[in-house]
């Protein structure tokens, strides 16, 4: 057993790119050495600004011997009668090098044959591995890759040179055009000249001496632990996103955290514009109070250890200065007028050619958000009965006004978040401010809802007039192309409506937006299908997610719900339903019950004549049903569907006694048609929660 090293040096590798660079060269060589059959203890990878590494520790010297079956000629045509070999025999064992007697019979379903078995000896560990590193190099995920002067090697960044070394002897070969040493390059700027490596268990230690700590994870944990140390101090606490997190470990062979200060005058600027320069541009931690509100601090990882550090912080004031004053100036400038009048400016902008501008759309918006507000009044729902609905209207018309202002202009990701400001720098009421940042609110996948009533009206009503829109003028996603984010729209408005529990028909929003485009989408009953079945099927996604049975999914959709509430009920349910031990039974019996009518269409009647009863079965299964049907009723009308799926289960005894001795195509045309009412009411009974059948249990 022994030690493997190799490590590419090369010009500062993107930072961004950095970790997945090493997480993918460790699986490529983890997976390339299990595929060789060869063995080892262990196996790291390292990742610095100008350097990519693997260290193998106990690996086997060479692969194991193996031994391979070849299989030649059937015996039949192998031998003659008097058992003497032929040609055929003859030609096999010279192919292999090897005499006649020494071949073997190898048994077969398919008969007899002759064979031998051959020993393949397993290569040295050493001559595979250049042929695996530069497999690995070649299959890393890098969209753009150059050369390097005359060379014709490609890779992400310029290579330097390259070690590879089993213990303390260096492997001759070449990787990406260069030939293998056992020199390395330490820190560029504290330990510029060329290190060399004793033995391949001492990489981290030689680095570590050059001012390189070569370990990506380890090189984080610092980061982090210092950065918080500097937070402590201070009585803050560090915004420290993961992303930004990764980009500074990649950009630093030695992290030294600094701690730098800018003027509160500042801080009357949005805190989101401040973090967002101070992170997208410098790559600062900032620091807030215990509430989240912004300090008049910054952290930043230096690459060197200064003899002064003061001018090092000093140097990072003063360039961070003219970013925060830039970021000041718009929040001022656009404070010159009102939130009002920038939407007006709003009717030069277009939305889409089609649709019209964003003040169009604004004034759609404005009348669907007050329509749901309406709707929450006239419902009583709890806990926004009580909604202004005049501020609905108001907050969807003041909704995107500041996409108009220099400081969205300058930070589009603050659409939203400078309008709240604004509208409280105006006098707006809070719901009004508050509605305006929470209208793109879930952002992504798990992303918080809107909190405020009006909020989660604007929400809704800007999602819907969207998708109504986009899908009106024939624009519906195709594939992996959803330019207007309709996907995550859909997902947005059903998981509000779901969560925040809002009994309300997706139908008729729909309908109230198809109707407030005043005939500008030219097929509105096609609209309003398709709008309808694309946010339908993105319940799919949604509750899979969840861990939730696609079957289980397609039981409940069957039955075309049209409350995203009420469907989330449904399907909780029906996944709940699942776990009975009658469960398997009824699945399949509805599935059964539902071929029969199909196949009788027309034939069944309204109610049962309990007359034409003859079996006892079908009397049995009568009476259970007329039971279920009067236990279910007041669950149907508070919707407790778990309860009646329960109260159904009871059914499994008299439907499988049923099926076991009444004949439902009787050659009495009465009594055929009385059994397939029977079945058709046992049928609708269970369609009142999902269609069941669809389950594959």
């Amino acid at each position: 057993m022994s030690t493997i090293l190799f490590e590419l040096g090369s010009e500062e590798l993107p930072p961004k790119s950095l970790k997945p660079l090493r997480d993918s060269l460790q699986a490529s060589v983890e997976s390339q050495l299990k595929d060789a059959n060869i063995s080892y203890d262990s196996l790291k990878a390292f990742a610095a600004p100008r350097r990519l590494a693997i260290q193998i520790e106990g690996i086997s010297e060479k692969q194991p011997d193996r031994t391979e079956q070849r299989r030649g000629p059937a015996v039949k045509a192998a031998y003659d009668a008097d058992g003497n070999p032929t040609r055929a025999a003859e030609g096999f064992a010279k192919g292999l090098g090897v005499d006649v007697s020494e071949l073997m019979t190898i048994e077969t379903d398919k008969g007899d044959y002759i064979g031998y078995e051959l020993t393949v000896h397993g290569q040295a560990t050493t001559e595979l591995l250049p042929n695996i590193f530069q497999t690995a190099l070649d299959n890393l995920p890098i969209a753009k890759r150059m050369r390097s002067g005359a060379s014709r090697e490609e890779f992400v960044r310029p290579v330097k040179w390259l070690v590879l070394m089993q213990d303390d002897q260096v492997i001759e070969a070449s990787v990406q055009g260069l030939q293998a040493g056992n020199q390395t390059l330490g820190h560029r700027y504290h330990s510029p000249d060329a290190l060399t490596i004793a033995h391949a268990k001492d990489y981290e230690s030689v680095l570590e001496n050059a001012k390189v700590i070569a370990d990506f994870d380890h090189r984080q944990q610092l980061i982090a632990e210092r950065v918080k140390v500097l937070a402590d101090e201070v009585n803050a606490k560090a915004i420290v996103p993961q992303d930004l997190l990764d980009e500074v470990t990649a950009l630093v062979d030695l992290p030294v955290a600094l701690r730098a200060t800018f003027e509160e005058r500042f801080l009357q600027v949005p805190q989101e514009a401040l973090i967002s320069t101070m992170q997208a541009d410098q790559k600062y931690f900032c620091l807030t109070d215990k509430d989240g509100k912004l300090q008049p601090y910054f952290i930043f990882i230096s690459n060197i250890e200064s003899k002064d550090p003061s001018q090092v912080v000093s140097g990072n004031e003063k360039v961070v200065r003219p970013r925060l004053a830039d970021a000041e100036f718009f929040f001022l400038q656009d404070q010159k007028q009102p939130l009002i009048e920038m939407a007006e400016s709003l009717k030069n902008r277009v939305f889409q050619d089609k649709l019209g501008t964003i003040w169009e759309k604004s004034e759609r918006v404005a009348k669907l958000a007050g329509f749901i507000a309406a709707l929450f009044k006239e419902e009583n729902i709890a806990g926004y009965a009580d909604i202004d609905v005049e501020q609905a209207t108001r907050a969807a018309m003041l909704s995107k006004a500041d996409l108009t202002s220099t400081l969205v202009g300058e930070f589009p990701e603050l659409q939203g978040i400078a309008g709240t400001y604004y509208a409280r720098l105006n006098g707006e009421p809070e719901a009004i401010a508050a509605a305006i940042e929470e209208q793109y609110l879930p952002k992504f996948s798990g992303d918080a809802l809107p909190q405020t009533a009006v909020g989660i009206c604007l929400a809704l009503a800007d999602r819907i007039d969207t998708l109504v829109g986009i899908f009106g003028i024939d624009q519906a996603p195709t594939g992996s192309k959803d330019p207007f984010s309709l996907r995550r729209s859909a997902i947005g408005v059903l998981r509000i409506l779901i969560e925040k529990q809002l009994p309300i028909n997706l139908v008729s929003l729909i309908e109230q937006a198809i109707y407030n485009y005043q005939g500008k989408l030219p097929h509105a009953g096609e609209t309003l299908t398709q709008v309808n079945d694309f946010v339908n099927s993105r319940y799919r996604a949604m509750y899979t997610e969840q861990g939730i049975s696609v079957d289980s999914i397609q039981a409940v959709l069957a039955i075309h719900p049209h409350m995203p509430l009420d469907f989330d009920q449904r399907i909780h349910a029906v996944s709940e339903f699942r776990g009975l031990p009658q469960a398997a039974t009824l699945a399949e019996i509805n599935k059964r019950v539902a071929n029969i009518l199909a196949k009788s269409e027309g034939e069944a009647s309204e109610s049962v004549d309990e007359s034409l009863l003859t079996e006892e079965a079908e009397k049995t299964l009568y009476q259970a049903l007329s039971a279920a049907k009067t236990e279910v009723a007041p669950m149907q009308a508070q919707a407790k569907y778990n309860d009646i799926l329960q109260s159904l289960a009871t059914l499994e005894a008299p439907l499988t006694g049923f099926f076991d001795h009444v004949m439902v195509n009787s050659d009495d045309p009465a009594l055929k048609a009385n059994r397939l009412t029977l079945l058709k009411q046992v049928r609708e009974l269970f369609l009142t929660v999902a269609d069941v059948g669809e389950l594959q249990i």
